[in-house]
Order: C-alpha cells, then sequence, then structure tokens
C-alpha cells in the first residue's frame, strides 16, 4: 500500500473521532510511520487519549493503557515474576508495556524511578526483569500524555526520557464549529466504538521500511545539523538537541515528504518539523526562563538564523529538476 493512501486512510478513520485537528493527526502518524514515540502535552479533555485508541483501533493493533500515579512502581508496568507452587518455577506476569501502542497517562505524575522503567522499552524496544530480556511486539509505540498547566503532584520528565520522544504536539481546543460536531457525534454512541480496522500491520510495518527510502540531499542534511547544532550555541539555552534531535529531524522529514508523495525531502520539511521534534530537547537558560523564553519560539528564531540551502534542491538522485 502506497504511503499516502495508508496516511490519508489512517488521518480520514481517525478524524472520526478527533475532529478538525488534521495537521496534528498527520504528525502522530510520521511519528508512527518512523517508529518513534510521541508526547503530547495539552490541558485535560483535549482528546489525548481519543487519539491513541483512534490509532490503535485503525491499525488493529493490541492497545494498553498506563494510567501513572505517585504510588506506581516500576514493577506495575514492565511486568513481575511471581513463583508457582505447583509448578515450582517462577512465571512471567507482564505489565502494560507488553503491547503494540501503550498509552502512557499523565506521565509526568510517576516518580522518576518509575519513569525510567520505561527508557529501554522505548530505546531498545524490550524489557528485562529480573535479567530475562522480553521483546516487544512491533510496531511497539509509546504515546506519553502530560498537563504542562498543573504542576502539584507532578514530576519533571528526566532529559533522558524526553530525548526519547521523537515528537511533542499538541492538540489545542477545537473551533465551536468543530466543537459542536463533537457533540453531534456523540449523542447516542462514541465514534471511537464504531472504528474499523482499515490498515494491517503488515501494511505499517512495510510503510515504515519504505520511509527510509525518501532520498535526502546532502546539503539537507547539513542544513539539519546547523540547525541543531545552532540549538547548542544558543545564548538563551543551557542545554541544546542531541545527536538523537537530529536523527529525529531527519526520520521525520522523510516521513513528511512521503504522506505528502515526494520520495525527497526538501527544507519546508525541516522548517515545518523543528519545533515539534526540538523544541522539548531543550532546557531554557534560569534567565530566559524569567524572560519567559520560550522553547518553540527558540526554534523559531534558529530557523530564522540557520542559512536555508540553494535552489539546487528540487534535483532528485537522477538530476532531473522536479
Amino acid at each position: 500500500m502506497a504511503i499516502q493512501i495508508l496516511t490519508e486512510n489512517l488521518v480520514s478513520n481517525v478524524e472520526k473521532v478527533i475532529i478538525g485537528k488534521t495537521s496534528e493527526v498527520e504528525l502522530a502518524l510520521v511519528g508512527l510511520l518512523c517508529q518513534g514515540h510521541l508526547l503530547i502535552e495539552d490541558v485535560p479533555g483535549t482528546g489525548k487519549t481519543m487519539l491513541a485508541k483512534a490509532i490503535a483501533r485503525t491499525i488493529g493493533c493490541s492497545f494498553s493503557r498506563i494510567q501513572f500515579t505517585p504510588d506506581m512502581l516500576p514493577s506495575d508496568v514492565t511486568g513481575v515474576s511471581l513463583y508457582n507452587q505447583k509448578k515450582a518455577e517462577f512465571e512471567f506476569r507482564p505489565g502494560p508495556i507488553m503491547a503494540q501502542i501503550v498509552l502512557a497517562d499523565e506521565i509526568n505524575r510517576a516518580t522518576p524511578k518509575t519513569q525510567s522503567a520505561l527508557l529501554e522499552a522505548m530505546e531498545e524496544r524490550q524489557v528485562t526483569v529480573e535479567g530475562v530480556t522480553y521483546q516487544l511486539d512491533p510496531p511497539f509505540l509509546v504515546i506519553a500524555t502530560q498537563n504542562p498547566i498543573e504542576y502539584e503532584g507532578t514530576y519533571p520528565l528526566p532529559e533522558a526520557q524526553l530525548d526519547r520522544f521523537i515528537m511533542r504536539i499538541t492538540l489545542g481546543y477545537a473551533s465551536p464549529p468543530e466543537e459542536i460536531a463533537m457533540l453531534e457525534s456523540q449523542q447516542f454512541i462514541h465514534p471511537i466504538d464504531e472504528l474499523e480496522q482499515l490498515v494491517s500491520v503488515e501494511d505499517l510495518l512495510e510503510a515504515q521500511e519504505e520511509v527510509k527510502s525518501v532520498y535526502v540531499d546532502k546539503q539537507i542534511k547539513q542544513y539539519i545539523v546547523e540547525v541543531v547544532a545552532a540549538t547548542r550555541d544558543h545564548p538563551d539555552v543551557y542545554l541544546g538537541a542531541s545527536p538523537r534531535g537530529s536523527l529525529a529531524l531527519y526520520r521525520t522529514a522523510q516521513a513528511w515528504a512521503a504522506i505528502n508523495a515526494r520520495d525527497h525531502v526538501l527544507p519546508d520539511d525541516i522548517k515545518r518539523l523543528a519545533g515539534p521534534t526540538l523544541a522539548h530537547r531543550l532546557i531554557v537558560s534560569p534567565g530566559a526562563r524569567l524572560k519567559e523564553v520560550s522553547q518553540t519560539k527558540l526554534i523559531e528564531e534558529i530557523l530564522r538564523q540557520v542559512p536555508v540551502p540553494g535552489a539546487t534542491l528540487g534535483v532528485s538522485r537522477s538530476g532531473r529538476g522536479r
């Protein structure tokens, strides 16, 4: 199945539940095509949980939800080995992380120790319990949510955790017409209950491999590196984006080009995705925080400062103009 057709099917199906958020749904699917994890930061009630459920149902993946709380233990996430007296041996009881799509709801309510239980799963797509390693079924995707306003009873996500999310997106409030449409769609039954599977896991895995073949010119690669390097040298940034941020921008640009029916990446793709892929990786300096300088504004400023590659990027690998 062509990536553009696959994406259109996914978007149209998910939008039966998440109304009027085409761009945000497309970004979520970009993360999925890149085999990356998503962090959705928004106020309660904007559809974060429904987005995760809708994606899982559209693909036909197994889905689990972890409601993070301060008293949660790492074993509550990964699972635990218990002794079976009848069999006289230990048995592994898998935790909710053992699913293809995992919703980590209100992830910043868990202690850093519990949050760290996700690190191995997100990076290596496996969990290790008492010395035994268990592989996670593809396409393993963590969609984490957090409330950016409520701070009581929450813990900031550690830098290592944030760096493992390929993108951070926000859904925002619906417009009045979209909110009316939402009310009407849920008058008798929630649309999520009638959502059908349109894409197989095999189709998705094939698309994930196909995305890697999208051509990225050397000048585009240089542009990516320069943008990321600028985050490390900015006076208002205490800690800039890591090389993992460069790779995230590279991969998401490939996916964005593919869903727009292109076999090559453009500079505009980098500009479109720099904010979602890099902003959450920056730590703003204390002085900049006092001036209320946001991570997103810093990325916008950097994009204005870093020179865009020349017009030769309209040429494909074969030398033909696009």
